[in-house]
């Protein structure tokens, strides 16, 4: 079999899936291969529904393929990004998903469209659960309404423990967690588990109720809590508010408050809306490391590799090792990166301590995080990201921090650091800044605007970048902010990198972040 022809658009069947090769562009319509044959359409549909509202199915059941169309290009690339690494198993099966070198779908005239239709109208029906649902200007997905940011999960047959941080690496996929609490109630292992954003829980709770965290045991049951706020005394094994830093370790037994204790009622077995989808969502598969359990009858290999003996669980693509807190970043335009956009783009994520442009390889850079789970949160976030053009992939580095140059080496500015800059976004233990984590979005949130300073002052601003302002607004309450919206996320990318700290006169910088909101 030669390896030199390319994969075609359709998808060559005989060819080996290579995880490098879908199309480089982003689009808002994806490629699904290798679908089993008696695969329905909700199936297919639910697929999307963790990342966004999808809005088009085609499938080709000959062909064993199927094309689902999303709502925008960011769901797209979030539902790509967490697929790529553990591909999702629909009936068991593995299934292939990349971008399709169509921009969308144009289904109109074909034949069997009646049914995907009615399946998307019913799935869309489905995906508000009874809540109360308002739709946004610009049809970017739905909002939920009085709903709780605070999940309440249940592990059954616990043959694992399951650590707060296995907890936290399959959540953060989902959105940015801010605490976690973990307790035993009625010989059950217990977590509640807060969002910084009720949207990321309710998808949490859609794509991962059911599923077996480990092959065949340590199975989620989710429902949301009365809670809506957790209040956590102590970062340690037990609890953790990934916002305060400062918290103690007190001695690992988080009290549970009486008024908490009462909000969780019985333990009552929830079932999924989406019962009736045997494949739904990816089973959380990880790589079979053949590893059987002595002693448990009926378990035969388990989908783990030994790190999770030790509680510490290996999701390719996704572990946060202590320690791991830098980063390769690569496929960037060597003409037009510079150490300070690095610098700059990542701190939204986290506060970076050093970033190097490979000397040789000048599409290559690392990026050193404070710590793994800003790292994490970094990688999530970016990877997929356009900028300058091009499309980043972003992994783990091996490396387990960023060398300085040797005195007297001059590496023409490629490596530079910032342990002491004044930029950092995270210094303040339970800043504002950690409940303000969103992905790139091309509505922009500006602060630190001096009186003096117009709207037509900053739409001129960031004009200046090159690019377009499709509308800005002060807030009502505090002119001191605005949101500014631009024609594209990576328009919104680039201006975020130029225009952060600038210097708008009266002593005042311009502090500009990702915004949740639509104007």
């Amino acid at each position: 079999m030669s390896h030199s022809t390319p994969a075609t658009a359709n998808g060559n069947d005989s060819k080996k899936f290579k995880g490098d090769r879908s199309p480089c562009s982003p689009s808002r319509v994806l490629h699904i291969r290798k679908i089993p044959n008696d695969v329905t359409e909700s199936e297919i549909i639910s697929l999307g529904l963790p990342f966004g509202k999808v809005t088009n199915l085609l499938m080709l059941k000959g062909k064993s393929q199927a094309f689902l169309e999303m709502a925008s290009e960011e769901a797209a690339v979030s539902m790509v990004n967490y697929y790529t690494p553990v591909p999702p198993h629909v009936r068991s099966q593995p299934v292939y998903i990349q971008y399709s070198n169509h921009r969308e779908l144009k289904t109109d005239n074909l034949p069997n469209q009646a049914r995907a239709q009615a399946a998307l109208q019913a799935v869309n029906t489905l995906q508000s659960g009874g809540l109360t649902l308002t739709s946004v200007p610009g049809g970017e997905g739905l909002v939920l309404s009085g709903q709780s940011p605070v999940l309440r999960i249940i592990v059954e047959n616990l043959f694992y423990p399951v650590t707060l941080e296995v907890l936290h690496q399959i959540f953060s996929k989902f959105g940015t967690v801010i605490k976690i609490i973990t307790f035993t109630k009625n010989n059950q292992f217990q977590a509640l588990l807060q969002y910084a954003d009720p949207m990321n829980a309710h998808h949490a709770k859609v794509a991962l109720d059911g599923q077996n965290i480990y092959n065949a045991c340590c199975t989620l049951r989710i429902e949301f809590s009365k809670l809506t706020s957790l209040n956590v005394k102590y970062n340690n094994d037990k609890s953790r508010d990934f916002t305060r830093l400062d918290l103690p370790t007190g001695d690992g037994q988080p009290s549970l408050d009486t008024t908490m204790a009462a909000a969780f009622g019985a333990p009552g077995i929830i079932s999924s809306p989406y019962a009736g989808a045997a494949g739904f969502a990816p089973a959380i598969g990880f790589p079979q490391a053949g590893l059987s359990v002595p002693g448990v009858p009926g378990l035969g290999p388990l989908a783990l590799t030994t790190s999770a003996i030790t509680g510490r669980m290996a999701i390719p693509g996704m572990t946060a090792i202590p320690g791991h807190s830098v980063l390769l970043v690569s496929n960037l335009n060597p003409d037009a990166i510079l150490p300070h956009g690095l610098f700059i783009l990542f701190g939204v994520y986290g506060d970076v301590q050093r970033v190097k442009i490979l000397f040789n390889k000048k599409e290559n850079a690392l990026v050193q995080m404070t710590d793994a789970t800003q790292a994490q949160l970094a990688m999530s976030h970016l990877n997929g990201q356009r900028l300058h053009g091009r499309v980043l992939r972003i992994t783990l580095s091996k490396h387990q921090s960023v060398q300085l140059p040797r005195e007297g080496h001059e590496d023409q500015g490629l490596t530079k650091d910032y342990t002491n800059s004044p930029l950092h976004r995270f210094k303040k233990p339970g800043s504002k800044n950690f409940q303000n984590i969103f992905p790139p979005s091309a509505t922009l949130h500006l602060s630190n605007i001096p009186p003096l300073v117009t709207d037509e002052d900053l739409k001129r601003l960031f004009a200046s970048t090159g690019c377009s302002v499709k509308g800005f607004k002060f807030f009502q309450k505090d002119r001191k902010m605005a949101l500014i919206q631009l024609g594209s996320v990576e328009e919104a990318i680039l201006a975020l990198i130029e225009l952060h700290n600038h210097d708008l006169g009266e002593n005042h910088h311009l502090r500009v972040s990702f915004s949740k909101s639509m104007i």
